[in-house]
């Protein structure tokens, strides 16, 4: 399937995108305790089940088991070595997923906030981040991903980080996504005006809001 595939199809019309991982993987009694991304090689049957059933109701789009899968995150279980191997392997899931039941859905790899915060509010430098976000980027779009999905971000700076990274990594279309409260700002005090001013000179496909609150305030 071309990579440009994404955008050519939502040219024609809107796409729908499958829901939640977390909260599926916490339905069937994973616990929060556990780490959700590492579920793609200890239970990958259930990720695949899970990716069936939403393309079963739909779905135009899949998005990896691998929100948390970079080497920030990882460590809190002692699992940073395997970043690449669980992000190749969130992509292997969500295709096999897609090929039972309908060829031409397309695989997002999903990459979430990275989990500490930026200098000047936390240590981690935009040059750590930026190292962090290429490795599990670039093992994304190795596996065959069609687009990224960079999702539920609050610090701009950590959203450029990921934007760079992917920009460097690979030529996939991808999604910024950033999180919004009731009062329309992020957690970091961003507004959706200022997302997209700071966010438009990266050229990212879209430019969107995910998460927090519901779709009319989404809408809005």
């Amino acid at each position: 399937m071309s990579r440009s595939n994404f955008l050519e199809r939502l040219a024609e019309r809107p796409l729908l995108a499958d829901g939640a991982m977390g909260t599926m993987l916490y339905a069937r009694g994973f616990g929060f305790d556990e780490c959700y991304d590492a579920l793609n090689l200890k239970h990958p049957e259930v990720i695949v089940d899970i990716h069936r059933q939403y393309a079963a109701a739909g779905a135009d789009i899949l998005e990896t088991n691998t929100f948390g899968a970079n080497a920030f995150r990882l460590a809190a279980w002692n699992l940073e070595s395997s970043a690449a191997e669980l992000n190749m392997r969130g992509v292997e899931l969500a295709r096999q997923a897609a090929r039972d039941v309908r060829a031409d859905i397309l695989i997002a790899g999903a990459v979430g906030p990275l989990g500490v915060h930026l200098a000047p509010l936390g240590n981690i430098s935009r040059e750590e981040a930026y190292r962090a976000f290429y490795e599990q980027i670039g093992a994304l779009a190795e596996a065959g991903a069609d687009l990224l999905i960079l999702e539920t971000f609050s610090d701009l700076a950590e959203l450029e980080e990921a934007l760079r990274a992917a920009k460097a990594a690979c030529n996939l279309p991808v999604v910024a996504q950033m999180t919004f409260n009731r009062e329309q700002r992020t957690f970091m005090g961003v507004t959706p005006l200022q997302a997209v001013q700071v966010l438009t000179p990266w050229r990212p496909a879209l430019i969107g809001a995910n998460c927090s609150t519901r779709p009319a305030a989404l809408l809005s």
